[in-house]
């Protein structure tokens, strides 16, 4: 068994004296495994830091084994991440997002949005954007995704700006004024390009994919969002609201 693929690389973990396994993302072949010799040397454990991009080719006598990677570089991010505060947090998180996708299962679509947000994670505004978008690609890749197409009360497209959190579709201003309190707030940006995108929409973008990832992603399987995406959140919204004085943001109920 061969094949070679792109791949983002999530994460190693030590086996032996001079092995790792490595775990990355495919193109291709979704998340995947494979022992890499000699990937503890110094030379290696510079290609195989987390949110490099690299060419894989895995070999394996029987589909259903481990196997092994031979790995070479092909965009090493993981040096610029060092020199910008919020992008080893953003990587933690991200890596632990994509766990929850089902091993050797394609998720292509994944796969490009990733490699796109890894390539934008020094950019402030442009990452949060990015950030919340791809939370929202993976609770639809899982299974869990939202409609924010119409209001779930009167089907209209109009003025949406809440989101139910017992259905996970939007809300109009005018039907859910009434329970305004209980909903979660829907930013303009996730519905209509050119809207703000300000310290308060991205707050309430990262609340509004945060509590439905915490219910259908984490909380089912015993887990809880990482605290890498807290600390990620928490540096992104203080750069956009340094980059504009004077400017606040509420709370979502």
């Amino acid at each position: 068994m061969e094949w070679t693929d792109e791949a983002i690389v999530l994460g190693t973990r030590r086996h032996g004296e001079a092995n790792v396994i490595l775990e990355v993302l495919t193109r291709v072949h979704g998340r995947h495994l494979g022992l890499v010799r000699g990937g503890g040397s110094s030379r290696m454990r510079a290609i195989l830091q987390p949110g490099n991009s690299a060419t894989i080719t895995w070999r394996a006598r029987l589909d259903e084994h481990l196997g092994h990677f031979a790995v070479e570089g092909l965009r090493l991010r993981a040096g610029e991440f060092l020199s910008v505060r919020h992008a080893v947090f953003a990587m933690t998180h991200l890596a632990a997002l994509v766990r929850l996708l089902p091993e050797r299962d394609p998720h292509e679509g994944v796969f490009e949005a990733f490699e796109v947000l890894l390539d934008h994670l020094a950019a402030s505004s442009e990452v949060a954007v990015l950030a919340v978008h791809f939370e929202l690609q993976m609770l639809s890749e899982l299974g869990f995704g939202l409609d924010l197409t119409s209001c779930a009360a009167t089907g209209s497209s109009s003025d949406l700006i809440y989101v139910s959190p017992k259905s996970g579709r939007a809300v109009s201003r005018a039907a859910g004024e009434a329970w305004r309190e209980k909903l979660l707030r829907l930013p303009g940006f996730l519905i209509e390009d050119g809207a703000p995108r300000g310290a308060t929409e991205l707050a309430d973008g990262f609340a509004l994919t945060g509590f439905f990832l915490a219910r259908h992603a984490f909380e089912p399987r015993g887990l809880a969002l990482a605290p890498a995406r807290a600390h990620f959140v928490e540096a992104i919204i203080r750069n956009e609201e340094a980059a504009t004085p004077g400017s606040g943001r509420g709370t979502t109920e």
